[in-house]
């Protein structure tokens, strides 16, 4: 397991798309959630729009980053194998999605009111574990990165949030 973990820690390709997924996936999915629900939409459009746009994004990501990854090392030279800038594809999509329907899931259970907070609250704990399991795979301090990461997710929730405030 040991071993797992070392590969881990020294793919930037898995750690790059994983922490560009899941925040991402947070941070777009919960300014986009706040900023529909406000616009006196039913919880089942609420729903299937966010799957609708969660799922495009992810499949966007993943090809961006398989593409970029894959321009990136043509530009240094090297011969990477195309499994490398797949996994970094399939890192991200998965990563996207999962962070994303983390944040809508708020909206299955609860009326949309009362399922705003909770997405954006549950945004910003998913944000420090994000933090947390980025520390662990850097082999950096937890605090800083948590913190880090809070508060630079934080900057982005507010932005979104109050970007589908004013467009509402």
């Amino acid at each position: 397991m040991a071993s797992k973990t070392n590969l881990l820690r020294r793919d930037p390709i898995f750690v790059r798309n994983l922490v560009f997924g899941v925040e991402d996936g947070l941070v777009s999915t919960v300014g986009f959630v706040s900023g529909f629900a406000q616009t006196q939409t039913s919880a089942g459009l609420l729903v299937s729009g966010s799957t609708i746009l969660i799922l495009v994004e992810a499949f966007s990501m993943a090809a961006g980053s398989f593409l970029s990854e894959s321009s990136v090392e043509d530009l240094d030279g090297k011969n990477i194998l195309i499994w490398e800038s797949v996994l970094g594809g399939v890192v991200m999509f998965l990563s996207y999605a999962v962070a994303g329907f983390t944040v809508v899931s708020p909206y299955f259970f609860l009326p949309i009111a009362r399922a705003m907070p909770v997405a954006v609250a549950t945004t910003l704990l998913m944000l420090a574990v994000l933090g947390f399991v980025s520390s662990r795979l850097s082999g950096r301090n937890s605090i800083s990165r948590i913190l880090r990461m809070v508060i630079v997710g934080g900057l982005a929730v507010i932005f979104g949030v109050s970007i589908g405030q004013l467009v509402s």
